[in-house]
């Protein structure tokens, strides 16, 4: 195999990610190796690790960039911090998970699948996703939250408030779980009202006042359920 002529590190990389957005999407992520991703960007596979050491750490890096590419997520970061984003924050979180598991392509539903399953053994491709979205969705979250609570709309927080927005996704994550088999081991409601009360419960556990979620749940700068946005699409 002949390797391709030395580029910037930043250069590299992102050829790098391109070959690996292909092999991801056509073999999906069991089916890609470290070796098939080296070759479809004409590199060694030692070169490829220099740049990332694991198959999970480079699906972790195309799926964080997806989502910064994301026109609705890029919305999403630039509201106004409030009460109101706050419930917008929520509600697309909630959408996302439970949506993907209708995904005529399945791809959302396999990726709930692979968080699980990297939750249940060495949690690294959890743990390089959470970090990176984190990054992203905890300086509109916590400032909302900072804000509702100043205005009387949520109760006070302890501990690290990005940490409402992580078990508010475990949360989801684990219903959208039970909705994948052909059985769901619970008789769920149907998707709108499943979602609905989700978002319900997910915002009174957060410490939200009944005169706030009554307020801001069905605002008109929300989308009506189900919400169609996608937060982290596939590539």
């Amino acid at each position: 195999m002949s390797l391709a002529p030395r580029l910037s590190s930043d250069l590299r990389r992102e050829l790098i990610l391109e070959a690996a957005r292909g092999c991801f999407a056509r073999y999906g992520y069991s089916g890609t190796t470290t070796k098939s991703v080296a070759q479809a960007a004409h590199i060694s596979e030692g070169l490829l690790f220099k740049h990332f050491p694991t198959k999970a750490a480079l699906y972790a890096d195309i799926l964080a960039e997806a989502c910064e590419a994301d026109p609705e997520f890029l919305r999403l970061l630039g509201l106004e911090p409030s009460t109101g984003t706050l419930v917008v924050l929520i509600r697309e979180m909630v959408a996302h998970l439970l949506e993907g598991t209708e995904s005529p392509d399945q791809e959302e539903a396999q990726r709930l699948r692979l968080l699980a399953s990297s939750q249940l053994n060495d949690g690294e491709f959890a743990r390089l996703l959470f970090a990176k979205i984190g990054d992203l969705i905890a300086p509109v979250f916590n400032a909302s939250l900072e804000k509702a609570i100043a205005a009387g709309d949520c109760a006070p927080v302890e501990g690290n408030p990005i940490n409402l927005f992580w078990f508010s996704h475990q949360v989801v994550h684990m219903i959208a779980l039970m909705r994948l088999p052909p059985t769901p081991p619970l008789p769920l409601p149907a998707l709108p009202e499943l979602s609905r009360q989700v978002c319900l419960f997910i915002l009174r556990g957060i410490g939200l006042t009944a005169d706030a979620i009554s307020s801001h749940i069905n605002s008109a700068v929300l989308s009506p359920l189900p919400v169609t946005a996608r937060i982290a699409e596939s590539t």
